[in-house]
């Protein structure tokens, strides 16, 4: 299973909930399956969706889950410290860890090799991690949205895109909407 039939069977658990998409390909599937206000597309900043998913789950209450990436992870372990070091239990970080760099050509990362996140997330003090087959992925993360525990969902899939265009959104109506909606949830 690849990332994009992995978030297709996301769909239903997703759309109650405020969602930041990790930068470039994973954001552009998700936006072509089902574009929602409540979901935040990255079209920059690689490294940073866990940490604006967090930071926007300390700041209200609904529930936030950061859709993430193994290479993008990486590229911020410091993150995971960070959330490891603090609660939030309205926070789910699912990565979505393919083993490749998906939106620059599929290069490999140290998750294919010897490198395993669930094991540096919990290095860090993340309590609940779970490392799960992209086919089980629903199930815990339905658990987790039931359970309102801050979660670190490790999703084990196949690398591969799916070609769909670029969002036509620009990043400014993105954001506008996007905080229309955490709006209306707070009121």
């Amino acid at each position: 299973m690849i990332r994009n039939e992995l978030l297709r069977t996301l769909l239903p658990l997703l759309r109650n909930h405020l969602v930041v998409c990790n930068i470039g390909a994973p954001s552009q599937e998700l936006h072509a399956l089902d574009d929602q206000d409540s979901n935040f597309y990255m079209l920059g900043t690689m490294g940073l969706c866990s940490s604006i998913g967090f930071g926007l789950a300390l700041v209200q209450e609904k529930t936030v889950v950061a859709i993430d990436g193994d290479g993008s992870v990486l590229t911020n372990l410091g993150t995971l410290s960070t959330i490891g070091n603090h609660r939030a239990d309205n926070f789910i970080l699912l990565v979505v860890d393919n083993g490749s760099y998906g939106s620059t050509g599929d290069q490999p990362t140290y998750t294919g090799g010897r490198t395993r996140l669930a094991a540096v997330a919990r290095a860090c003090g993340c309590d609940n991690v779970i490392e799960a087959p992209a086919a089980e992925t629903p199930a815990a993360l339905s658990l987790a949205i039931k359970e309102h525990r801050q979660t670190v969902i490790i999703a084990k899939c196949d690398s591969g895109n799916v070609d769909v265009p670029v969002i036509p959104l620009d990043p400014i109506t993105i954001i506008e909407r996007f905080k229309s909606t955490i709006r209306s949830t707070v009121d």
